[in-house]
């Protein structure tokens, strides 16, 4: 009879934060019961302990609302402090939810109470220090900060 075994679940390490700079929101247009909107991302930083560097200016954030939810599909690019080039697309989801609590990271409010706002970005890059983004799933904690002007994602790199 096999050995009971040990319950598993998965870790989640904090690799960096992405604090991107947004230009006003576009309205795109809608149709029935949705609401499609383009914001644009004109800079910001990247930091954290396996990661560091700049979001180059350029991309953007697509975002589709369908009653109380919206779903967001934004691309970008990142500046690694070494030179190196990495493309994100962050897809996820944001809506209002009383039970969605306040989370912190030591400190640290990652998430704000009565907010979902959740994200599973893909990353892809040839620069072999920087492989390894390509190769690991992540999951976004984002918080809107400076009035809406900037959103904070908080990076985690699941072990």
């Amino acid at each position: 009879m096999p050995e009971a075994s040990v319950p598993f679940a998965p870790a989640l390490t904090f690799a960096f934060e992405i604090r991107a700079r947004l230009a006003p929101t576009l309205h795109v247009g809608h149709g029935d019961g949705e609401k499609t909107e383009f914001t644009p991302i004109v800079g910001g930083t990247v930091d954290g302990p396996l990661l560091r560097g700049i979001v180059l200016p350029g991309g953007g954030d697509w975002s589709n609302t369908r009653g109380r939810v919206c779903e967001l599909d934004a691309r970008y690019l990142l500046q690694a402090d070494d030179g190196a080039v990495i493309d994100i697309v962050n897809r996820g989801y944001y809506h209002e939810g009383s039970d969605c609590p306040d989370q912190y990271d030591g400190d640290l409010r990652v998430t704000e109470a009565g907010h979902y706002y959740r994200t599973s970005p893909t990353f892809r890059t040839d620069a072999p220090a920087h492989r390894w983004l390509a190769e690991s799933v992540f999951v976004g904690l984002a918080r809107p900060e400076e009035e809406g002007e900037v959103v904070a994602i908080r990076m985690y790199v699941l072990a």
